[in-house]
């Protein structure tokens, strides 16, 4: 089946966060929104059809997942990977986020550390901090216009904290977020065995992201973290969702790779004050199918997204040359420097709200290194997004 990419479809009047929020979040209706990470392409036909065929049913009652479901989930994960689970290792919750927060959560105490490489998705502040814990910033080195890991840094973070009292170290835990989000970094499998080996050596354990881990640009192979090695296996969660590939985060599902026996029944464990909530059941009819039946989809929507990071690249390049693209490896969403342009991050955000009309996630969010970077997602029409930039442009040329 052919899908049309370049169909723009009314979002508005739906109770799209992204379309319909632009009066309470940016305070202005006439913003083009292209900050929250969901897409605006319709899903893959088997998704819908699975969807209908469920909705007939008409009972919604409280869900349990089934036999087929995690069976798709691990034949997935060999068939993109080569890496081997066991059906029992999976734990279905409603996001990512709050399997990351729960984790936390489980494997911590009020004023324990959780180490984050930022600039970082801003919800994982906000997943160590409610959890009474700090975060212990380990910053990516930004050279020659691409992000690295900071080894010594990291390894720094496991050292006694004062000179004098040679108070220990409390971290306990390492969010990796990989892709990484929001540098589009994909992490070799050099650089996640350096950063693993570290972590662990360290008896912390590694809580990693992988929800942008299908959307992954030629030249670039995303390698599940706990693939690498028995240990590390035995010593992380793997979050995974579909919610990004296939668009579907409105259907909150997400599954959760955890191979030790003894870290899974704490997580489980974090999980019985119910605070997390129910998976959805259309969600997960939803990922089934996706990992099934999704491909076909999936690959056309990787051929139109390429073609728009190539026109996002050349259009920068060519017509607002003070903005600077970090080239992606992974996810939709591109990491854009505008330092060049001289505005703290107030002036910024007003600049592109007001002036420019078009509602991209300010940079600081991310971190205090991410002050002056905006994060676009370019998962849309082609035509929305040349839109974007066109006022972006005429915003500059008029300042």
């Amino acid at each position: 089946m052919k899908y049309d990419f370049d169909r723009v479809i009314n979002r508005k009047g739906t109770a799209s966060l992204k379309w319909d929020g632009t009066k309470s979040i940016f305070g202005r209706d006439d913003i083009l929104p292209l900050w929250v990470a969901d897409m605006d392409f319709q899903v893959a036909k088997p998704i819908t059809d699975a969807i209908k065929k469920r909705v007939e049913h008409g009972i919604f009652g409280y869900t349990t997942e089934w036999e087929s479901l995690k069976e798709a989930v691990a034949d997935r994960v060999k068939r993109k990977y080569d890496w081997e689970i066991k059906p029992e290792w999976i734990i279905f919750t409603p996001g990512v986020v709050s399997a990351v927060s729960t984790a936390v959560k489980a494997f911590t105490h009020t004023g324990d550390e959780v180490i984050l490489q930022t600039p970082a998705y801003y919800p994982f502040y906000w997943a160590i901090q409610k959890n009474g814990c700090i975060v212990s910033d380990n910053p990516l080195k930004f050279e020659n216009g691409r992000y690295k890991m900071d080894f010594e840094n990291l390894a720094s973070k496991f050292l006694p904290h004062d000179d004098i009292k040679h108070t220990p170290s409390r971290v306990k835990a390492a969010i990796l977020c990989s892709p990484h989000n929001p540098t589009g970094r994909v992490w070799t499998k050099k650089e996640l065995e350096k950063f693993g080996e570290i972590v662990s050596e360290n008896g912390a354990i590694v809580i990693s992201d992988e929800i942008h881990c299908e959307i992954v640009y030629d030249g670039h192979k995303h390698t599940p973290f706990a693939s690498i090695s028995k240990e590390f296996e035995q010593n992380s969660i793997t979050c995974m969702s579909p919610s990004k590939t296939f668009n579907l985060a409105g259907l909150a599902a997400s599954s959760i790779i955890i191979p030790n026996d003894s870290i899974r029944k704490k997580f489980l464990e974090a999980t019985e004050d119910r605070i997390m909530g129910s998976v959805n059941v259309l969600g997960l009819v939803a990922m089934e199918a996706a990992y099934r039946y999704g491909d076909e989809w999936l690959n056309q929507m990787l051929t139109y997204l390429k073609g728009n990071l190539e026109f996002l690249k050349k259009y920068v390049k060519e017509r607002i040359p003070q903005i600077k693209v970090v080239e992606p490896e992974g996810t939709y969403l591109v990491w854009m420097n505008f330092r060049a342009l001289g505005m703290n991050k107030k002036e910024l955000h007003d600049f592109l709200i007001n002036k420019a009309r078009v509602g991209l996630d300010d940079g600081y969010f991310f971190g205090k290194n991410g002050e002056g970077f905006e994060r676009i997602n370019i998962a849309c029409p082609r035509s929305v997004l040349k839109e974007a930039l066109m006022r972006i442009k005429k915003a500059i040329n008029e300042k």
